[in-house]
């Protein structure tokens, strides 16, 4: 089987949060997901009742699922692990719920996780992501100086707001970046600019934002495919999050439809897969942007 990308919605960012609107049942929820398409969902895996019903539907439609979890400490992925042994998963998905200063301080934390990692034979993929241990650019790549092999899911929106980047982006971030990408063994999307972490796709005067971070993205889909397996699969999880990350006016109401935005960078990523395979089909080569 050649390598495969499937694209997931994260069910975060399924919630409406609007004061004139009730939240969607849970069960309306993945039935939108799986009407529209997406191979599967990414679920937090810290209540198992949750966790549970979430799975049982997608497991019953052949559907795949990313374990999200927070863990403070080396054991707090204990009882995720003990969860995914029953219910399964593509991989967790980790967010380091940590805040270290020093890399001292985290080289424990992380030869922990990876440790319990390899003794339970599950993937874990440590997420890049702001007011957490991978919160800085330059903090990360002194992480991966001191694990190179470190397995991430690159969600580089929180990159772009944190250093905000002079427009346009120079070949120094961009050669940043690339490094944080080539550790990168899935993705969470969503497209910031500068100042704002998540922006409509729609919008004209966003297209630029666009741009980039496709061609990151493009940039992380080669990379990955030349670093993988003939048969692995990359997860791009949708997530494009709910108030406050999500733009609102004076109402309260968001500015665009992050549902209809969802379905659209889910075609953009399937179409970009499909250029790169059309263009590369071993995964063969590495595009260097």
């Amino acid at each position: 089987m050649p390598q495969q990308l499937r694209v997931l919605q994260s069910l975060w960012a399924m919630e409406r949060r609007r004061a004139d609107a009730a939240e969607w049942p849970l069960q309306t929820q993945l039935e939108m997901i799986r009407e529209a398409g997406f191979a599967g969902a990414g679920v937090r895996f810290i209540d198992p009742a949750f966790a549970t019903e979430a799975t049982d539907f997608l497991r019953a439609h052949d559907m795949i699922w990313q374990a999200q979890c927070y863990p403070t400490s080396v054991d707090d992925l204990k009882p995720v692990l003990e969860l995914v042994a029953r219910l399964g998963a593509d991989h967790v998905n980790l967010q380091p719920n940590v805040r270290p200063r020093r890399l001292e301080d985290c080289i424990p934390l992380l030869e922990g996780w990876r440790r319990l990692s390899e003794q339970s034979g599950v993937a874990v993929h440590v997420e890049t992501h702001r007011d957490r241990m991978t919160t800085d650019l330059y903090f990360m790549l002194q992480l991966l100086d001191c694990f190179p092999d470190l397995r991430l899911t690159a969600d580089i929106s929180h990159y772009l707001v944190g250093r905000e980047f002079a427009w346009p982006v120079d070949e120094e971030n961009h050669r940043m970046m690339h490094r944080v990408l080539d550790n990168a063994w899935g993705i969470h999307g969503r497209i910031a600019s500068r100042e704002q972490v998540q922006i409509s796709l729609g919008f004209p005067q966003h297209q630029g934002w666009v741009e980039l971070f496709m061609g990151w993205w493009e940039y992380a889909i080669r990379s990955w495919r030349k670093r993988a397996g003939p048969d692995a699969v990359l997860t791009f999880l949708c997530e494009l999050g709910p108030p406050p990350y999500a733009i609102t006016g004076p109402d309260g109401a968001e500015l665009s439809d992050r549902w209809e935005d969802a379905l659209a960078l889910k075609a953009m990523i399937e179409a970009l897969w499909r250029r790169i395979e059309h263009q590369d089909p071993a995964g063969s080569s590495l595009k260097t942007l």
